[in-house]
């Protein structure tokens, strides 16, 4: 499988290994950049407070676990907890409790999030606002490579060449395609070369695909 040649396009993620030990990493791009370079320095953050959102499978756990490993105290899925709690969970990041004083990262799934409670907005609405990009084809090709090294999948030269014009350009439909293939590729027990690659974007897009392959 090719592999990607720059090394700084990844940041290593010790605390979220895989199953077979290795550390997943996140691909850098256009889509999370300047997110990443935002989470460097919690310490520029209003109120120290970032509010992270982006579409499905971008990555905003994972890099809320990586900040957890810089001292960030971290809220995942915000937008499904109590808004009441989670004014209280502010108002403890900036006055008091065990944790006082660390920067606080609260991710929401919900794009746009929209936050019912006045006072809850106005604190949230002050802090900086972080948000994930789909990626571009540079990305995406990128990904492509990365979610088959994960899944410990060894795809045939040219295959992100080949399925890139072939799909969606968003996190999830490449997430969706890779698992495709791997089915694909376990079910025929066949190695994943192009004619797997074939039936997973039929598979996955319908008969008309063929027009395109």
């Amino acid at each position: 499988m090719a592999k990607a040649a720059n090394p700084s396009g990844q940041i290593a993620l010790p605390l979220v290994p895989r199953v077979d030990g290795k550390p997943q990493r996140i691909v850098v791009g256009n889509a999370n950049a300047s997110v990443i370079e935002a989470l460097r320095e919690p310490a520029a953050w209003p109120f120290h407070t970032a509010v992270l959102t982006g579409p499905p499978r971008s990555g905003k756990s994972l890099l809320g676990t990586w900040a957890m490993g810089q001292g960030v105290t971290v809220i995942d899925g915000a937008d499904a907890v109590d808004e009441t709690e989670l004014f209280h969970r502010w108002n403890a990041s900036q006055e008091g409790g065990s944790k006082a004083g660390d920067p606080l990262l609260i991710i929401a799934d919900s794009q746009p999030w929209t936050i019912t409670l006045p006072d809850l907005a106005s604190r949230l609405g002050g802090s900086l606002q972080l948000e994930l990009a789909e990626p571009d084809d540079a990305m995406a090709m990128e990904l492509i490579h990365a979610l088959a090294e994960q899944r410990a999948l060894t795809l045939a030269d040219g295959a992100a060449e080949y399925l890139l014009p072939r799909t969606e350009r968003s996190f999830e439909a490449i997430e969706r395609l890779i698992i495709a293939i791997d089915r694909i590729s376990l079910e025929r027990q066949a190695p994943a070369t192009m004619s797997v690659w074939r039936a997973a974007l039929e598979a996955l897009q319908g008969p008309e695909q063929q027009n395109l392959l």
